[in-house]
């Protein structure tokens, strides 16, 4: 059974598409469960649940749930993130901390509702969706980026606890703009390659968590291939 946590549109949906194809169960996560009507259509056996990734009692709630509905986890798929984008001097106090709380608490919060039982089986993989900007700040990233730095110093720290658990942690890093109707909207000009495929993201996830133990991938970059980088 896998869970995707941030299943709207764009890299959530294609995640919950292909472990769906692959047949698994699939629980889909969102703050706002209504958002989740037009993905659940699609996926034969799918649950919804609402879920605030950065509040530790809703995140409980939804796993408690989930495992009452759906059995034990067997994929964690972390696509929660938070795309506030200001610089030093113009981002709040409240819009750092959200972006903390998504992208680094509720990564640690929902990691650990799945953690005991991919212990108990010996096996499992937590992926998380990564950004370049966790591996440098930019002028307007001054939330985003500590977020996402802190996201991928887990993800590693994660790892090397888990893994000798037989517990797969993976970072996939997206290094740029993700196909989604509001990125077409606010890039009209821009061809199809410029953008990242979702379903391209989707399938490195599932390879990921294909991967036989003796030759594990922790940290995996997805970008069009005409990003300069």
């Amino acid at each position: 059974m896998a869970v995707v946590a941030g299943a709207g549109p764009g890299n959530g949906a294609a995640l919950a598409r292909r472990f769906s194809a692959a047949g698994y169960a699939v629980a889909l996560l969102a703050r706002n469960r209504d958002r989740l009507d037009a993905i659940l259509v699609e996926l034969e056996g799918a649950r919804r649940y609402a879920c605030d990734v950065g509040d530790a009692a809703s995140v409980e709630k939804a796993f408690t749930d989930i495992r009452r509905d759906l059995g034990a986890v067997d994929v964690l798929l972390y696509n929660a993130g938070s795309g506030v984008f200001a610089d030093v001097e113009s981002i709040t106090p409240e819009q750092f901390e959200q972006a903390w709380r998504v992208n680094a608490l509720g990564a640690l919060l929902c990691s650990r509702q799945v953690i005991p039982s991919m212990k108990a089986n010996a096996g499992g993989s937590i992926i998380f969706i990564g950004a370049t900007a966790s591996r440098r700040g930019n002028v307007q990233t001054a939330a985003f980026a500590p977020a996402k730095a802190a996201q991928r110093s887990l993800a590693e720290s994660m790892a090397r606890k888990l893994w000798p658990d037989g517990i797969h942690v993976a970072l996939i890093i997206v290094d740029g703009v993700v196909d989604l109707p509001r990125t077409r909207q606010a890039m009209p000009g821009k061809p199809d390659d410029a953008f990242v495929d979702p379903a391209g993201i989707a399938e490195i996830a599932f390879q990921l968590h294909q991967q036989q133990r003796r030759a594990w991938s922790f940290e995996v970059e997805a970008r069009p291939f005409g990003e300069k980088w």
